[in-house]
């Protein structure tokens, strides 16, 4: 297969020569229909001013005088009434005419050759030695009647003009090759650098670097491509991240239910202990189902599943039920909890938004110091509705907001001293959101409190 190089080159020189042609049949037209018939008329002029010369001066040698014509540029037939014929200048290559038409000039009228031509492809009014293609005139001297025809001598007046051409035409088909072929190669450099990023990116490379300084077309296009990769690179390690934490967070439990597991086999155990390695292995396996389930909604959302059941639902109702359920928690933690829930009737998914407010609201309570103070509310603005958790806890840190909705990533909870999560659940909230075409916002200081704040259409 030919590259798109060669491809490139062959198809520039083919509108090359395709335009050279085009044009050229153009201005052959414009020949046949405008400057021939200007051409004619110029030497019809020019053969009735000599005519008219020779007839003011009788006493003029004819045969001199249409020598010194020829000399200047001119191909001269001159016939007498007698038939006797004369030539003057260069040699016609092509000498017929008809009997008739000399005849017809003797006898007063004049011939118009180079206008009646015949139009072929190629400016034949022009350069056709031909004594067909000239211009016949009546001429009287010393009483004697001639037939004069008369056309340009094209290759004394323009010989050299024909070498300049000749030569002009020539270099600039050749430099107009040479230069398409440099400057394509030119041209195609950055698309020639496209094709090996695209090859290192298939590869696993994703250090690339491109020439993102243009500011054309090949300039954006290498300036998406650049973030593209970063894109890429960002998603492989959050792949990997991914499967790190996933592996992690199943094998440990699993440990932890093997080891337990095993040490419930020594008949020597309390039933005290017993019970307590039993409540631990029931927890873990409670984690184990929990990830399970958060993994298997994150799969469905991230294939756009139909899983949405969008229904009118009154949303004030479903806050309060949420507060209502967690309220023992609330109090057990020592957390001040105020709100202001509305009665708004909004249209989605009851079971999915519910999912959001029960990470949100849990979320808070876990980061939240003794004696700290929730807030939730909702509000209503034009057509979207506003719900908001503020929180008095431990904050975030500009690193954590960055990265607060990305899989399996979880917060420092050494400083916080309190229990790890699965790190899935504000990524699942972000999805539902996007699901929803809303929007979700963090606002949060370090050892000040947080707040989440999500945006919904009402319908």
């Amino acid at each position: 297969m030919r590259s798109f190089y060669v491809k490139f080159i062959v198809i520039t020189i083919g509108i090359m020569i395709l335009s050279s042609i085009l044009a050229f049949l153009i201005s052959n037209t414009y020949y046949q229909q405008k400057l021939k018939p200007l051409n004619d008329e110029k030497n019809t002029k020019i053969a009735l001013d000599i005519a008219t010369f020779a007839n003011d001066n009788p006493t003029l040698n004819l045969e001199a005088y249409l020598e010194n014509i020829a000399a200047i540029g001119y191909q001269l037939y001159l016939v007498e009434n007698a038939g006797k014929e004369s030539y003057f200048g260069a040699d016609y290559r092509e000498k017929t005419l008809s009997e008739s038409t000399i005849e017809d000039v003797l006898n007063g009228n004049i011939y118009h050759g180079i206008l009646h031509f015949p139009q072929e492809t190629f400016v034949t009014g022009f350069f056709a030695n031909e004594l067909k293609n000239t211009i016949g005139v009546p001429l009287t001297h010393n009483g004697k009647n001639y037939a004069l025809f008369l056309r340009p001598d094209i290759k004394l007046l323009f010989n050299e003009m024909h070498i300049l051409f000749g030569w002009l035409l020539a270099l600039t088909i050749a430099l107009s090759i040479f230069i398409v072929i440099f400057s394509t190669k030119y041209f195609l450099k950055p698309i020639s650098k496209l094709t090996t990023a695209t090859k290192s990116l298939s590869n696993g490379d994703f250090n690339v670097e491109l020439d993102i300084k243009r500011h054309d077309e090949l300039g954006e296009l290498s300036m998406n491509f650049l973030r593209m990769a970063r894109r890429l690179e960002k998603t492989d390690e959050m792949r990997k991240e991914f499967i790190s934490n996933i592996s992690h967070d199943i094998r440990s439990p699993l440990s932890n239910i093997k080891g337990y597991t095993n040490l419930l086999e020594n008949e020597n155990l309390s039933a005290e202990e017993r019970a307590d390695h039993i409540s631990i292995i029931n927890g873990e396996i409670n984690r184990l189902s929990s990830l399970t389930k958060q993994l298997l909604l994150l799969a469905s959302l991230d294939r756009n599943e139909d899983i949405m059941k969008k229904s009118p639902f009154n949303l004030g109702k479903q806050m309060k039920e949420l507060v209502r359920n967690y309220q023992w928690l609330i109090s057990e933690e020592g957390i001040m909890l105020s709100y202001s829930l509305p009665d708004i009737e909004i249209t989605g998914d009851p079971s999915l938004l519910h999912t959001i407010w029960d990470n949100l609201l849990t979320n808070a309570i876990k980061y939240s110091k003794p004696g700290g103070t929730i807030e939730i509310s909702i509000e209503e603005r034009g057509k979207s509705v506003f719900i908001t958790f503020e929180d008095t806890g431990i904050g975030l840190k500009q690193t954590d907001i960055e990265r607060i909705f990305d899989r399996f990533y979880r917060v420092d909870t050494a400083r916080s001293q309190v229990v790890e999560g699965t790190g899935l659940g504000l990524s699942i909230v972000a999805s539902i959101v996007r699901l929803h075409a809303g929007k979700i916002h963090v606002n949060s200081k370090e050892n000040e409190g947080t707040t989440f704040v999500v945006e919904l259409p009402i319908n």
